[in-house]
């Protein structure tokens, strides 16, 4: 019997998924407790703009640091090359956590050192990407189309968070927000579509039946960089002219009316076996559910609406599609990797169903704002509930010994 109640900085530090997880575990609930914490108390002296310093802690405080976590696990599998040692990604780690620390006490003291943080992240983040693709140029692999979009992504990420953090130091809010929402798309939607694209097959075999291996990635790759375009073009203060916003809607309309039918022909009970399935294709309908309130947002704006949905797309999009398959990935992974059997128990089941309820209370408040009072607060707490129990449960798992008594 294998004693794993020992939990050892050693193990932590040997394996880069192991080091890049718990960074991200680490990083997940801290952001989700601290926003929580803010909505609650309510009167919070803040230095940059509140919305701005959510939303770039929630897109990359964490997922980063699982993006790295993959990238270095089925990355060197993947362009059959050598296994990447824990020891090299020390520093972008280290970093990262540093970064995000600075700014969340930056955000409430001092938009310079808030900026100063977002930059040490940044550039965290950018070594990661140095370091992979150091990896994909040296690979003789044939099949490299995954490995450079991921590149593509964490690159485009890492370059839009410097932006970002450039566009606070010099008091230009507008460059911070614009850079976000572009970084949303490019560098975070860019990520986890060309993810699960590679990764759905290997979930089982109940993967959708119309997925098409290239066709469909293609697709998602376009309409995620079209998107970010817009969103930043917009951001900036370049009002998209009328006729472009209702071929947005159209475009958005016909998309995700492809993925929600993908979606629907590919569902599964979800039997303890097919949890981790469930999740994923959850999370791809919250994709199609995001383009579908961004088509709806957008026609809303052709006809007249300055507004439209607000913050509802996002929501969908992030929490949604990013949050549930975020879920499903890294509990695989963990799972496989610390010994245990790759399956979803009762714990992280009702995880997974207490952050759907966060996903929808937030994306509800978007779209009734006279109930986002109440809303708001219930979704964040939830959330963070979610996020810290979740974060506790891998945090150990990545710290003690397999639980199979296969090695260490």
């Amino acid at each position: 019997m294998v004693d794993t109640s020992g939990w050892q900085l050693r193990r932590l530090l040997a394996a880069p998924h192991r080091l890049c997880f718990f960074a991200g575990a680490l990083m997940f609930a801290l952001s989700a407790v601290w926003w929580a914490a803010v909505l609650l108390v309510g009167s919070v002296t803040w230095q940059v703009p509140s919305g701005g310093a959510h939303g770039w802690l929630m897109s990359g405080g964490f997922m980063p640091m699982f993006f790295a976590g993959f990238l270095f696990t089925a990355g060197p599998r993947w362009l059959q090359r050598p296994p990447v040692s824990a020891h090299s990604l020390r520093v972008p780690v280290a970093l990262h956590l540093a970064g995000w620390g600075l700014f969340m006490a930056g955000c409430h003291l001092s938009a310079l050192a808030a900026a100063t943080g977002m930059a040490l992240a940044a550039t965290g983040y950018g070594l990661v990407s140095w370091r992979f693709g150091r990896m994909l140029r040296a690979s003789q692999a044939t099949d490299t189309l995954h490995a450079r979009l991921l590149l593509a992504a964490c690159a485009m990420g890492s370059g839009l968070l410097l932006t970002a953090a450039a566009g606070l130091a010099a008091g230009r809010p507008q460059v911070a927000q614009a850079a976000l929402h572009a970084s949303l798309w490019a560098g975070n939607a860019l990520t986890f579509v060309s993810a699960v694209h590679r990764m759905l097959p290997f979930f089982g075999d109940a993967a959708p039946d119309a997925w098409v291996p290239e066709g469909m990635l293609r697709l998602l790759v376009a309409a995620v960089l079209v998107q970010a375009l817009l969103a930043a073009t917009e951001l900036l203060g370049w009002p998209l002219p009328r006729a472009l916003v209702g071929l947005q809607a159209l475009g958005e309309a016909a998309l995700a009316g492809l993925l929600l039918q993908l979606a629907w022909r590919s569902r599964r009970r979800p039997s303890p076996s097919l949890r981790l399935l469930a999740m994923l294709h959850l999370g791809f309908t919250w994709l199609g559910l995001a383009f579908a309130l961004g088509a709806v947002s957008h026609a809303m704006r052709w006809w007249g609406d300055a507004v439209g949905l607000g913050l509802a797309p996002v929501h969908a999009l992030a929490a949604g599609f990013m949050g549930s398959t975020l879920f499903a990935m890294v509990g695989r992974v963990s799972a496989g990797h610390s010994g245990r059997t790759v399956a979803a128990d009762a714990l992280l089941w009702r995880l997974f169903w207490l952050l759907q309820l966060a996903v929808a209370g937030r994306v509800i408040a978007a779209l009734w704002e006279a109930a986002a009072g109440v809303l708001l607060p219930a979704a964040a707490l939830a959330w963070a509930t979610a996020a810290t129990a979740w974060a506790l449960r891998y945090g150990r798992w990545y710290g003690t010994p397999l639980a199979n008594g296969r090695g260490d």
